[in-house]
């Protein structure tokens, strides 16, 4: 897996905590700050995916070389299952790394987004979202989402998956029952926080089968489409840092 000068294993897994943080960091705070805003819940759900889709970019710019910006526990998965034949993914190794940073990652995001708000750092969400429509809704924002991450270097665009990623998001916040939380770390980090973007930690489980369901739906659909990287793409970098992801390009993403 690892090239000549490519980043260390620790450089990465720091990579994925920090980045993960600072996705929850967004997610919660701009959900905080919009309801201190707006009584108006329309405006309050505006307000937190336009803050996610401006963000996550950034966010993917920002730590993207160093790990490949995956900041999803699906898609270090998919990755490493798609890479095992030809080892374009990331290692087993890495994945073992990877899952961690991005949990803790989360979670520290979250006491983040509480404490600068002036919230306990930590606080159990009694938000309930236990019922088959909304994990129906994280089945679909999820597929869409790894379909995506497939896709895009397999048609030669991982270059654009910064803004189309974070397009996708801001928009699947708007056309899925759940609001697109389509990501286990963010969804565990989200059971941290008694504000709008929290999620009760019952509900936690159920959306986290969904999106296993959505991930290996999504993965199907995208290789269905695509069955090997286009051939137009040109050599990547390096198998270690890519621009976004290796096989597959995230990030969240949320």
């Amino acid at each position: 897996m690892s090239t000549s000068g490519a980043p260390g294993l620790a450089r990465r897994a720091f990579a994925e905590f920090l980045g993960t943080g600072l996705l929850v960091t967004v997610v919660i705070g701009s959900g905080i700050m919009a309801v201190r805003l707006s009584p108006d819940v329309g405006v309050q759900l505006l307000a937190n995916s336009a803050a996610t889709a401006a963000a996550l970019p950034v966010i993917i710019v920002l730590v993207g070389p160093v790990s490949g910006a995956h900041l999803n526990p699906m898609v270090s998965l998919v990755d490493w299952l798609l890479g095992r034949r030809n080892r374009a993914g990331i290692t087993a190794r890495c994945v073992a790394v990877y899952l961690p940073a991005q949990m803790i990652g989360g979670i520290a995001g979250a006491m983040l987004a509480n404490a600068m708000f002036d919230l306990p750092a930590v606080s159990a969400s009694t938000h309930d979202r236990s019922s088959p429509t909304l994990w129906l809704g994280e089945i679909v924002a999820t597929a869409g989402l790894i379909a995506v991450v497939i896709t895009l270097p397999r048609q030669g665009r991982a270059h654009l998956a910064p803004p189309i990623i974070g397009a996708y998001i801001g928009a699947a916040y708007w056309f899925t029952s759940s609001t697109s939380f389509a990501n286990p770390a963010v969804t565990i980090a989200r059971g941290f926080t008694d504000t709008f973007a929290g999620i009760a930690p019952a509900s936690i489980p159920g959306f986290l089968a969904a999106q296993l369901i959505g991930a290996a739906l999504g993965t199907a659909i995208a290789t269905a489409l695509y069955p090997a990287r286009a051939a137009t793409a040109g050599p990547e970098p390096a198998a270690h840092p890519r621009p976004v992801a290796p096989e597959v390009s995230d990030a969240r993403a949320v």
